[in-house]
């Protein structure tokens, strides 16, 4: 078999490189990650949430699987007896609905319901019932996912990774400046430090950063940084136990530790990386929506706070797998997850494993997921999810 150089070691490349390090068929598994510390990276510093609720087959049987992975993560990825930090809490997922976000939600529900997830539909009378902390102005109802909930990203980038060099995998810390292509291969990525690395099957895991490694070898790849703020509050009022809840407005909150980790999808965000804080947007967009919702955030107090980046999927925010089609047929694609890398890297790393080595999907069919669907400008929009 080819030797596989993944370009990017987060969560989704350490992944891949995983899945094809247990499967044992590849030739040399190569990780290029330009900072082992994952200063900038966006995995250590994501929400960690991993729900079923999408409005797409693909999308909630990814998180299925993810579910899956993840509830055995610690034992399954112990090296030395080792076991994983994950930490996954299996809180619940909670969408507060308006009547109009009802009608899609119970859509979706049908959905999700057909493919096997446990979502429940919750009046107001259940909503006030099980969480008394929250207001209900406004709300029809909501859709809560008992067996959603969320994790230590840093922990299962590191489970990954550490996982998959005890198989075997060589991550080498250095930065792809440059890829050498001839007509429809790539031969060669040609790295920061002056080395060059010959490449049997390449793929780019790149997150954020996944539109500049594709410009390397001209291809249009609609991925953008889009930088997402995460702030640490504590309150005074003690909620009680609470799931992650994503407000109607694009409002997320969960707990964490004595406090709460909340943000905002501002569908303003301009495009391009910028990993300071804007202290204001939570002054003015963030904290209003917050207290709105639950009355408990007015008194509060920020004392930590973060930036990080989506890799936007520009065309519909969904992720693109697989090889460039009408493009270099070694040069393969996993990126543009808009916010859902985490919970869909374990099924992503399993997928492309298939892909790569046996030639198709075979767990989960993503075919309607590839880059296909940006030369037909075809996109799969999710409908009602943030």
């Amino acid at each position: 078999m080819d030797d596989i150089l993944i370009i990017g070691g987060g969560v989704i490349g350490s992944s891949i490189a995983y899945h094809l390090a247990r499967d044992g068929r590849a030739g040399q598994v190569t990780v290029i990650e330009r900072d082992s510390t994952y200063a900038e990276a966006s995995t250590p510093r994501s929400l960690g949430g991993v729900r079923q609720q999408f409005s797409l087959a693909e999308n909630v049987l990814m998180s299925q699987y993810g579910l899956g992975v993840y509830q055995n993560f610690a034992e399954d990825m112990a090296v030395d007896g080792e076991p994983a930090a994950v930490d996954f809490r299996q809180d619940g997922y909670l969408f507060p609905a308006s009547a109009d976000g009802m009608a899609v939600i119970e859509a979706n529900h049908r959905l999700q319901s057909s493919l096997g997830s446990t979502i429940e539909l919750l009046d107001l009378d259940d909503l006030a019932e099980r969480f008394p902390w929250l207001s209900l102005d406004g709300l029809a109802g909501g859709a809560f996912g008992p067996e959603d909930g969320w994790l230590d990203p840093h922990g299962a980038l590191q489970g990954f990774r550490r996982k998959a060099r005890s198989l075997g995998v060589t991550y080498v810390e250095d930065e792809v400046v440059a890829i050498d292509r001839n007509q429809s291969r790539i031969e060669a990525v040609r790295l920061k430090s002056g080395e060059t690395r010959p490449a049997g099957q390449v793929v780019n895991a790149a997150g954020a950063w996944s539109g500049l490694v594709a410009d390397m070898v001209g291809m249009t790849l609609p991925i953008v940084p889009s930088r997402r703020q995460v702030f640490f509050v504590e309150i005074r009022e003690e909620l009680g136990p609470a799931p992650l809840v994503i407000d109607g407005t694009g409002v997320y909150f969960r707990p964490e530790g004595r406090g709460y980790l909340t943000g905002w999808s501002n569908p303003n965000e301009p495009e391009g990386f910028h990993f300071e804080v804007d202290h204001d947007s939570f002054t003015n967009d963030i904290w209003p929506r917050l207290a709105a919702r639950v009355p408990a955030f007015e008194a509060l107090k920020v004392t930590q706070s973060w930036a990080c980046h989506y890799d936007l999927n520009s065309l519909d925010e969904n992720l693109i797998i697989g090889p460039w089609v009408g493009g270099c047929e070694n040069f393969h694609l996993a990126c543009g997850f808009s916010g859902h890398g985490l919970q869909q890297a374990p099924a992503v790393g399993r997928a492309m494993a298939e892909l790569l080595l046996d030639g198709r999907f075979m767990t989960i069919d993503l075919s309607r997921m590839t880059y296909q669907r940006v030369i037909d400008n075809n996109p799969l929009y999710e409908t009602g999810i943030f």
